[in-house]
C-alpha cells in the first residue's frame, strides 16, 4: 500500500466537522498544514516493512485476563481501549476504556494505573464507574481528553458519559471530573459539563456539578480547565452542544506548537487546522496532503530537540503498524518509520474489534515532561491490551560503526538503550546480573503461550557482516529465533534453538540440523553474512566450529542486512483475530535466554 493522497472520505465525523469548520469562529485556508512528502511505503505485514525508530522499547502495561484478573478491582474485561497518558510529580498516569467483550458494550467504566519508570505499572482500578440509568442501562464512558495539570497544581482526570449504542453522539450524560492526589489518593467524582442541551442536569444524575466541592482548589483547577480551548476542543464530539462552549469542532483532535507560537491541530481523517489566540479562533486548513484518511487517530507533537513527530497508522483500513514521521518545521513530514511493528494474535474476539496498535496518543503540552527526554506514547493493541512505548529523541532509523554490546554499562533490570524491545507482560526482557557479581547479560524470560519477546540491535547497512554473540540457555524446552534482516524486514538468515534441545539453520528456506544445546551452558555463535563478498549465503558456526554440512544460502534474497533480531517464538508475519484462544488467561512454562558479548563487525 502507498501512502497517497485521497478525497475526503464522506463518513459522518468528516461531514461534521466540515460542517463546523465553516462556522463563524472558523476561517478558511487553502495551505495545507501538514504533508507527507517522504517516498516511503507500506505493506500489509505487522511492521509494514519499514525500518524501526532505532532504540524504541515497546511496554505492555497491562494484559487483558477474563478468569484470572490483575485488576485491583477484579475486572474481567477483554475490550481495553482509548489510552491517556500524564507524567506528574514523577510518575506516569494511564486511564483507559474496560467494557466486558465489545467495543461500547456496557458497562463500560474508565480504570487507571501509575508507573514511576514506564515499566513497571501498578494493579489497574477503578476511575470513574459506570452507573445506571433510570431506563436500567448502564453508562459507557468515552474518552477523547483526560488528563490536566492545572496551574495550581492539582491533576484532574476526566471522561465523558455516554449511552448505549454511540457513547460519542451527542445525546450522553456529560463529562464528569475528579482529583488525583499526590499521595495516589482520589477525590470525589463531580460533573464538570452536563449536557444540559439534551436534558441532563444534576437533578437526574448521580454526581453534582464541580462548583458544590468545598475544596476551592479543586473549584479553581476546573474552572482553569473549561477555560482552555485548546483542552476543551477534544471535548465536542461527546457533548455536540451548541451553546457557543466550543469554539471549532471535530473528532479526537491532536494539538502541538510551532516554533512561532502558533497552534495547530489534526483531528480524525487528517483534518486540519490553526489557531494563533489558543485555541478561541481557528484557521481552517483543509485535509492533510498524502496522509491516509484513518479513523484510528493520529497523535503531533514538538521533540525535546526542537523537531515534530506525527504518529499514525500509515494505511487507509489497517490499524498496524504504529509508525511516526518526522518534521523540521512542524508542516513537511517524512522518514516514516514503525514504532511498533508487532502484530500479535487476538485472544479474545468481540464487535468492532480491530486488530493493531492503535488510536495513539502521547502527553499534551502542560501534563508533564518526563526527565529522560524520550517521546512516551500509550495506545491499545487489538482493542484488548494496553501498551506504552518510549521513543528516543532524536528520533533515528540508522547507527553507524561496529556493534560492541557486554551490557555491563547497563543497570541490572533495566533494558539496554541501544536496542529495540518488544517486552509483553508475561515475556519481559531485561538486564540481569550473572552470579550476583557485577557481570551482566540481556535476559529474555517468556511465560505468554500467545506471545513473545524480542530484541533488536541495528547496525550499519551493508552486503557482509560477522555477528558473533553467547548464548545461555535456561533449559532445552524452549524456542529462540534468531534471524539477520533487511530493512524492510525480510530475513534471509534464519537460525533457531528449538523446543527438543535442537539447532537449526534455514537453507534456502529449509530447516537444516546444526547440532543440539544444552542447559544452563554458554554457548559461542557465530554466524557470518557473505564471507569473502560471496553473495546471498551464510556460515554457521557454534562454539568455533561449523556445524552445517556446507554453505547456507539465504531464504529470502536482499542485497543488504542491518538487523540482528532474537525471538522467543516462531516467526509471524501478522497475527490474526476474531477466535476465542484457549488457555489464553494462564501462563506458560517460564523458558529463559540470556545474551552477552554481541559483536557485529560490517565489512567494506
Amino acid at each position: 500500500m502507498k501512502l497517497l493522497k485521497k478525497t475526503p472520505n464522506p463518513i459522518l465525523g468528516f461531514v461534521l466537522l466540515a460542517a463546523a469548520l465553516d462556522s463563524g469562529a472558523v476561517a478558511s485556508a487553502s495551505k495545507p498544514a501538514i504533508a507527507y512528502v517522504g517516498s516511503e511505503t507500506v505493506n500489509t505485514n505487522a511492521d509494514g516493512g519499514l525500518r524501526p525508530v532505532v532504540g524504541v522499547h515497546n511496554i505492555q502495561v497491562y494484559r487483558s485476563n477474563r478468569t484470572k484478573p490483575a485488576h485491583r478491582d477484579g475486572l474481567t474485561h477483554t475490550y481495553l481501549h482509548a489510552p491517556m497518558l500524564a507524567w506528574w510529580h514523577g510518575r506516569f498516569y494511564l486511564d483507559y476504556l474496560s467494557g466486558p467483550v465489545s467495543e461500547h458494550e456496557p458497562p463500560c467504566p474508565t480504570s487507571y494505573t501509575t508507573s514511576t519508570d514506564g515499566v513497571a505499572w501498578e494493579a489497574p482500578r477503578l476511575l470513574f464507574p459506570s452507573f445506571e440509568l433510570s431506563d436500567g442501562s448502564f453508562t459507557i464512558t468515552h474518552q477523547r481528553m483526560s488528563f490536566y495539570v492545572a496551574p495550581n497544581d492539582r491533576l484532574l482526570a476526566t471522561a465523558f458519559h455516554g449511552k448505549v449504542p454511540d457513547p460519542n453522539d451527542g445525546s450522553g450524560i456529560g463529562r464528569v471530573v475528579r482529583e488525583i492526589r499526590d499521595d495516589g489518593s482520589l477525590g470525589p467524582i463531580f460533573f464538570i459539563r452536563y449536557n444540559t442541551h439534551v436534558g441532563w442536569n444534576a437533578s437526574n444524575t448521580p454526581y453534582p456539578l464541580y462548583t458544590a466541592s468545598a475544596d476551592q482548589g479543586f473549584v479553581d483547577a476546573c474552572e482553569a480547565l473549561l477555560a482552555n480551548k485548546l483542552m476543551t476542543a477534544q471535548w465536542w464530539e461527546e457533548d455536540r452542544s451548541e451553546d457557543g462552549f466550543y469554539r471549532i469542532s471535530g473528532q479526537a483532535l491532536s494539538y502541538f506548537r510551532l516554533a512561532d507560537g502558533r497552534v495547530a491541530g489534526i483531528w480524525k481523517n487528517a483534518v486540519t487546522s490553526i489557531t494563533d489566540d489558543e485555541g478561541e479562533t481557528w484557521t481552517r486548513l483543509g485535509q492533510a496532503t498524502n496522509l491516509p484518511v484513518n479513523s484510528s487517530k493520529y497523535w503531533a507533537q514538538r521533540t525535546s530537540d526542537g523537531r515534530y513527530v506525527l504518529v499514525l497508522n500509515p494505511t487507509y483500513r489497517l490499524r498496524h503498524p504504529l509508525a511516526l514521521l518526522t518534521s523540521q518545521d512542524g508542516e513537511h513530514f517524512d522518514n516514516l518509520l514503525a514504532v511498533h511493528g508487532e502484530l500479535p494474535v487476538q485472544r479474545f474476539p468481540g464487535l468492532y474489534k480491530n486488530m493493531g496498535p492503535q488510536y495513539v496518543r502521547g502527553i499534551s503540552e502542560g501534563n508533564g515532561t518526563p526527565p529522560d527526554g524520550g517521546l512516551w506514547l500509550t495506545y491499545s493493541v487489538n482493542k484488548e491490551d494496553i501498551w506504552v512505548s518510549r521513543v528516543p529523541d532524536p528520533v533515528t532509523s540508522v547507527v553507524e560503526g561496529a556493534v560492541s554490546e557486554d551490557f555491563e554499562t547497563t543497570p541490572a533490570g533495566a533494558m539496554p538503550a541501544s536496542w529495540n524491545v518488544y517486552r509483553p507482560l508475561w515475556a519481559p526482557v531485561r538486564v540481569v546480573a550473572l552470579d550476583g557479581g557485577t557481570r551482566r547479560a540481556l535476559e529474555l524470560v517468556d511465560e505468554d503461550p500467545h506471545d513473545y519477546a524480542s530484541v533488536t540491535r541495528v547496525f550499519p547497512a551493508g552486503r557482509s557482516v560477522k555477528i558473533n554473540f553467547k548464548l545461555l540457555a535456561r533449559g532445552t524446552d524452549g524456542r529462540l529465533e534468531v534471524d539477520v534482516v533487511n530493512a524492510s524486514g525480510e530475513r534471509p538468515v534464519q537460525i533457531a534453538f528449538t523446543e527438543d534441545g535442537k539447532v537449526e539453520a534455514r537453507h534456502e528456506g529449509i530447516w537444516k540440523p546444526a547440532g543440539t544445546y544444552k542447559s544452563d551452558r554458554w554457548t559461542g555463535i557465530e554466524i557470518d553474512v557473505n564471507p569473502g563478498n560471496n553473495v546471498d549465503r551464510f556460515q554457521f558456526r557454534v562454539d568455533g566450529r561449523e556445524v552445517l554440512y556446507r554453505i547456507a544460502y539465504f531464504s529470502e534474497l536482499v542485497p543488504t542486512v542491518e538487523r540482528l533480531v532474537f525471538r522467543t517464538g516462531e516467526y509471524r508475519r501478522r497475527g490474526s483475530g476474531g477466535h476465542e484462544l484457549p488457555d489464553a488467561d494462564m501462563k506458560a512454562p517460564a523458558r529463559a535466554f540470556l545474551i552477552d558479548d554481541v559483536s557485529i563487525e560490517p565489512r567494506p
